[in-house]
């Protein structure tokens, strides 16, 4: 067993030794091994990268974006050119297994894509003779500096795909609060920005405690806040970062259901679903932790379930051939294990166990095996509540109304799915289910980055979602410019109409 490696933060362009003494472990979840130790930085090292995110943002923001841009094009070929080096930190920090890993970073690279058309996302609009002799143009311009609060699930999508990218391009800077279990892969991901070129302070990234995030909330340097995390911290954080005048917006838990009807394509929707559910451990906000399905077909589709699930190849991320790897942590691990038993004591049916699942050479890594309830009921938080994590819900519906009146409960609204070959019900699904991300035989209805990360109800919080068109409008502000310039006549006038212009037209 190597030695733990003592992580730093990244304030002004340096890489620097936290003085706070204190520091969480990163493990290398298919081993149970500390390998990493993240800095619990001080409140004066958080203020210190804000300061520099600050310093930054004056002559950033006075680069023109077609320069802007050629740093996300060098960073772009970076991330090429190093793709199986970060696929296999994700791998190791956070244990999704390689397809999955590499596909976190592949989803780092598409919004990097999106963000190198800044300048014509970014271009304005006008109009000549708004009134007579009036012009007026509308800007986009820059809004400051920005603070990234992340999750532990994707250390590579999220803070420098979800985040970073459109707030840069479009001339802010921030300063990334990664997360403490899975810090390294932004850590590597920082320094290929470096390397692309990024002046100094313009990315800054500190791991903290949630005692010294709070600043980030009231410090009235920061202009915006970006969050994924749980319901609860971001309610907090919208309530308190929106009252100090800040931006935010806030992505937050799910809970996504899968509509399976009686003729859908049952065992290519069953394979689907195993594919959603338990993919990346079902550490993920987009998993589909519930299918809705219809009684006629329910029996069937749950036998596929099982014995789909039980075919996945449980073993280390870092082993290509494994389907499914640990989850994050010991502590994590536990708390799906009461989830489990929660879900017993509630009366659900425990079809597949994945309790007590251990993997050869590698017993002290913090597995756990696909777990299955059918019969779930609407008043079992099981089939309620994020659990996050590999356990899959079925509820049992007779009809298509009674299966969206049942979804359509949940507090939460990401994502939710219908498996059908029925277009009128896949129509009418689309227009009436509260899902934000919609699938149509698709289980992870995750559009491409051009378009916004859309959760509704309790999923989100905020007015502008992330990525797309909405996440250019959040990291901007418009400024709309109406010139007026006098002829001979009119440098001579002595009355001047009471809205100047502001009243279109030639009234």
């Amino acid at each position: 067993m190597s030695e733990a490696k003592t992580l730093k933060y990244f304030a002004g362009g340096q890489w620097l030794d936290s003085v706070s003494g204190k520091s969480m472990d990163v493990f290398n979840p298919s081993t149970g091994e500390v390998i990493a130790k993240a800095p619990c930085c001080t409140k004066a090292e958080v203020e210190q990268a804000i300061a520099a995110a600050k310093k930054a943002f004056g002559p950033w923001s006075e680069t023109p974006v077609f320069k802007r841009v050629q740093v996300l094009y060098r960073f772009r070929e970076l991330l090429n050119e190093h793709l199986d080096e970060l696929t296999l930190t994700v791998a190791t920090e956070h244990g999704k297994v390689w397809d999955e890993a590499k596909g976190d970073i592949l989803k780092v690279i598409e919004p990097v894509e999106f963000a190198c058309g800044a300048p014509s996302l970014m271009l304005g609009e006008s109009l000549t003779d708004t009134s007579k002799g009036y012009d007026t143009v509308l800007y986009r311009e820059p809004v400051g500096v920005f603070a990234g609060i992340v999750p532990f699930n994707f250390p590579g999508m999220i803070p420098m795909g979800w985040m970073t990218p459109l707030c840069i391009a479009a001339g802010n800077t921030i300063v990334i609060k990664a997360a403490s279990m899975t810090p390294m892969t932004a850590i590597r991901l920082a320094e290929l920005l470096q390397e692309a070129g990024l002046p100094d302070g313009v990315v800054n990234l500190v791991t903290c405690s949630r005692n010294e995030a709070e600043l980030f909330l009231t410090h009235p340097d920061i202009k915006g806040v970006s969050f994924v995390g749980s319901t609860s911290v971001g309610l907090h954080i919208y309530s308190t970062a929106a009252a100090h005048g800040k931006r935010v917006q806030a992505l937050c838990e799910a809970k996504n259901h899968g509509l399976v009807l009686e003729d859908a394509a049952v065992e290519r929707s069953a394979r689907g679903i195993i594919n959603s559910s338990f993919g990346c451990a079902g550490e993920r906000c987009m998993a589909l932790p519930v299918i809705v399905a219809q009684e006629s077909i329910a029996d069937e589709l749950v036998g596929l379930l099982v014995r789909f699930a039980k075919e996945l190849k449980i073993g280390p991320a870092y082993d290509k051939s494994s389907q499914l790897g640990p989850v994050v942590t010991e502590q994590h691990r536990q708390s799906i294990l009461r989830w489990i038993e929660k879900g017993i004591e509630e009366g659900a049916q425990l079809v597949l166990d994945g309790r007590g699942v251990k993997v050869e050479g590698f017993e002290n890594g913090f597995y756990l095996g696909p777990t299955i309830f059918d019969h779930v009921t609407e008043d079992m938080s099981v089939g309620s509540k994020e659990i996050f994590g590999p356990v899959l819900c079925v509820k049992r519906v007779k009809t298509f109304e009674e299966g969206l009146r049942v979804m359509n409960a949940s507090e939460f609204a990401n994502g939710s799915v219908i498996f059908t070959q029925n277009g009128y019900y896949a129509r009418e699904f689309a227009r009436r289910t509260h899902g934000g991300m919609v699938g149509v035989n698709v289980g992870i209805p995750v559009p491409v980055g051009i378009f916004p990360f859309t959760g509704h109800k309790n999923s989100f919080f905020g007015d502008l979602h992330c990525l797309g068109k909405d996440g250019l409008r959040f990291y901007t502000e418009t400024k709309a410019v109406t010139t007026r310039w006098f002829d001979e006549d009119e440098m001579k006038a002595t009355k001047v109409d009471t809205w100047d212009g502001s009243v279109g037209g030639s009234r």
